[in-house]
């Protein structure tokens, strides 16, 4: 770690000689590696550039030329400066001195600070006192970097998750910190007292204006400090500091920082390597705070969202995917299935020149808000994402039946998101009706299944369907009692069908309606046995939570 020359001449110990700069009074901010006492005219084999050099200027006695020569060979040297101890005694050696200082000003290059000494000082103490900071320093950045090193390990051994690394990053800092994806999509940030919206305003556009490095590296006309995320060629991120800290200390500890969130990060990466994507966790989280803070702040939430790739519209619309469990609930197969059917969903987006969030919602369902260009495109939208999901879903291998629910479009992200939880009601409940040619389907679509679907806890409905249905107990008769039904009670119409044989349905029925213990026709009874029967079909739906 190095001191600025600045604060070097502000040590007390070099007020003392009442220094006076005469050269390159702005670039005191240069930082002084190490302090040099010499008196010989050519010190070019005993310099490695960053040194602070103390004389009294014997090396060039009186001489203007000479002096001028003396400094220039320093400048070409790489030293940080030049102190010159020249009392009032030695009237024509500050001359020689100040015109060599306005010889180096005027020469073209980087200049070099000249400062003069008016009173003697010990060169001993200036040397003891700089190099007791500088390895101070030192010894302070070696500690800085062991907190750090310790920090980030137990994250790692905690697992902890990407969020959390993150937020300790920036914690670190002091200052904001975002992960992106290499897409430019932000799966993670840590605000650190910034306003979300700030941080993040037109993040892709930004972000694709900064090219990425294999290093750590400051790059973009805003200054932004960026480490790469992943091993190798397996690179998929970087972590960034929007705005480097003023300085080159500073700067230096920020990398080391950063670059250590970047490893944890990779090392996250490889431990949940069969986990689902960062960009996905990333659409979950926002999801579920939209659903659960009506108050969202809306343009934080936008911007947030915007930075996820999801394009400001003028509506939004909630739909949720049903997936159907199949033959069994095993969690680890759904799991394999949503991320399935996400990973089709975004190429079906994508194909379509569209965008959304998108996440799984709870088990077996998939939650989407739907980035609406226009109001009145909003059932042709449907129709072609449906149609061209259904068709990618149906074409491969392990066929994925799902079932779309739709709410209302809001103009509000947040008020979207809240109009899910519909949504999945529509689509859980839909998923029970009979095949047909719907792609999707709305509340309007369910009716009295869909209100019997938030009934069918209800003790009082179970009770009901149980007393309706009492004295069936064969899958077979309760399915011709609902085939039955849907026929309206028309006999001839569910014979028409080719079900049964017309005596055999006959007789089927005239058993049923004695076990019934009521006359299947009258309306009424019809009526309750309907609901019974749909009661007992949306009972074997997952509880609603």
């Amino acid at each position: 770690m190095s001191l600025q020359l600045s604060t070097v001449l502000d040590l007390d110990v070099v007020r003392a000689g009442e220094p006076e700069v005469l050269a390159g009074r702005d670039i005191l901010d240069v930082p002084v590696r190490w302090v040099h006492v010499a008196e010989l005219f050519s010190l070019a084999d005993l310099l490695e550039g960053g040194e602070l050099v103390l004389t009294t200027g014997l090396a060039f006695g009186e001489s203007a030329d000479q002096a001028a020569e003396y400094l220039a060979g320093l400048q070409a040297a790489g030293v940080a400066g030049v102190v010159v101890e020249i009392p009032a005694e030695r009237p024509r050696a500050a001359e020689a001195l100040a015109a060599g200082a306005r010889a180096v000003s005027s020469a073209a290059g980087r200049g070099l600070p000249v400062v003069r000494l008016h009173r003697t000082v010990r060169f001993v103490e200036v040397t003891e006192v700089v190099h007791r900071r500088i390895v101070a320093g030192q010894l302070e950045q070696v500690e800085k970097a062991r907190q750090v090193h310790e920090v980030f390990t137990m994250l790692s051994l905690e697992s902890a998750d990407v969020q959390e690394i993150v937020d300790r990053t920036a914690e670190l800092l002091g200052a904001p910190v975002v992960l992106e994806d290499s897409s430019h999509l932000v799966v993670a940030f840590a605000a650190a007292g910034w306003p979300a919206q700030e941080l993040l305003r037109d993040w892709q556009r930004r972000s694709r204006a900064v090219h990425a490095y294999p290093e750590t590296k400051v790059a973009g006309d805003e200054r932004w400090l960026q480490t790469p995320v992943g091993l190798g060629s397996a690179q998929w991120g970087r972590l960034v500091l929007p705005g480097v800290p003023v300085g080159p200390a500073a700067a230096a500890e920020a990398s080391m920082v950063l670059e250590r969130g970047g490893q944890a990060l990779s090392i996250n990466r490889l431990a949940e390597r069969d986990q689902a994507g960062l960009a996905q966790q990333a659409q979950a989280g926002l999801i579920h705070e939209l659903r659960g803070a009506r108050a969202q702040d809306e343009d934080e939430a936008l911007t947030r969202a915007s930075a996820l790739g999801l394009k400001p519209s003028p509506a939004y619309l909630p739909l949720v995917l049903h997936l159907d469990s199949g033959s069994g609930k095993d969690p680890m197969s759904m799991q394999r299935k949503e991320r399935a059917l996400l990973e089709m969903l975004e190429s079906v987006l994508a194909a379509t020149r569209n965008s959304a969030l998108a996440a799984a919602l709870r088990t077996g369902q998939v939650a989407v808000l739907l980035a609406l260009p226009a109001r009145m495109l909003e059932d042709s939208l449907l129709e072609r994402i449906c149609g061209d999901l259904a068709a990618r879903t149906s074409a491969g291998a392990g066929e994925l039946r799902w079932t779309a629910g739709v709410g209302r479009a809001r103009s509000r992200l947040s008020d979207a998101a809240a109009g899910l939880d519909e949504a999945a009601h529509v689509a859980q409940t839909a998923s029970t009706l009979s095949a047909g040619a719907n792609r999707y389907f709305r509340s309007t679509d369910v009716r009295l299944r869909g209100l019997l679907a938030l009934l069918r806890e209800d003790p009082r409905a179970v009770s009901f369907a149980e007393a309706e249905l009492r004295g069936i107990d064969a899958p077979d008769d309760l399915a011709l009692l609902a085939r039955f039904l849907e026929c309206g009670g028309n006999k001839t119409a569910l014979a028409r069908s080719g079900y049964l044989s017309r005596p055999t349905l006959y007789a089927r029925l005239q058993k049923l309606e004695s076990r019934l213990g009521v006359s299947l026709d009258d309306p009424e009874s019809r009526t309750s046995l309907h609901v019974a029967v749909l009661l007992r079909q949306l009972q074997s739906l997952s509880p609603a939570g």
